[in-house]
């Protein structure tokens, strides 16, 4: 298997507070990512540590739903979440720097994620985990610089607004 975490980083002009609330509104991330085209929040929940939420995939082949914990609501520091609660951790960092903020986008599968993969699909587990090494691999910096566009083309248009 290949290494079970990946992590990447963009520079992007804008402070790390509107970023970290672009990113900890989970009903954005269908915006930027290539698989995730949504997620919402448990009745009455939002981005606070401990909250829960479900996100739909898609890929040509197939479409899934899945639940995930929200471990880390640091704002502006940081927004991360465990799939299925322990599967795998996804999570973004802020962190301010000369024109703005680098965020970095890092994914992690984690062992009761290859042991429910085991379990799962049996003796096709070790594919199926290589898939979700590539599809992360290959996710995150289109992820990246999807939020990258949006961020700066949306502060851009309301500097424009600003000056009329």
């Amino acid at each position: 298997m290949d290494e079970l975490s990946y992590a990447e980083s963009i520079d992007i002009a804008l402070g790390p507070e509107a970023l970290y609330d672009m990113v900890a509104d989970v009903t954005r991330m269908g915006e930027w990512s290539p698989v995730c085209t949504g997620g919402w929040w448990d009745e009455g929940d939002g981005p606070r540590e401990g909250a829960w939420f479900t996100g739909r995939n898609e890929l040509p082949d197939r479409v899934w739903e899945t639940r995930s914990r929200v471990v880390a609501a640091d704002r502006p520091r940081e927004f991360a979440f465990m799939v299925r609660g322990t599967w795998a951790r996804w999570g973004y960092t802020f962190t301010a720097v000369d024109g703005g903020t680098r965020v970095t986008e890092s994914w992690e599968f984690l062992p009761d994620g290859i042991a429910g993969f085991r379990e799962r699909y049996g003796d096709d587990a070790p594919h199926q985990i290589e898939v979700r090494i590539g599809a992360a691999r290959r996710g995150i910096p289109v992820t990246l610089t999807a939020l990258k566009t949006s961020a700066e083309q949306g502060a851009a248009e309301e500097r424009a607004a600003e000056t009329g």
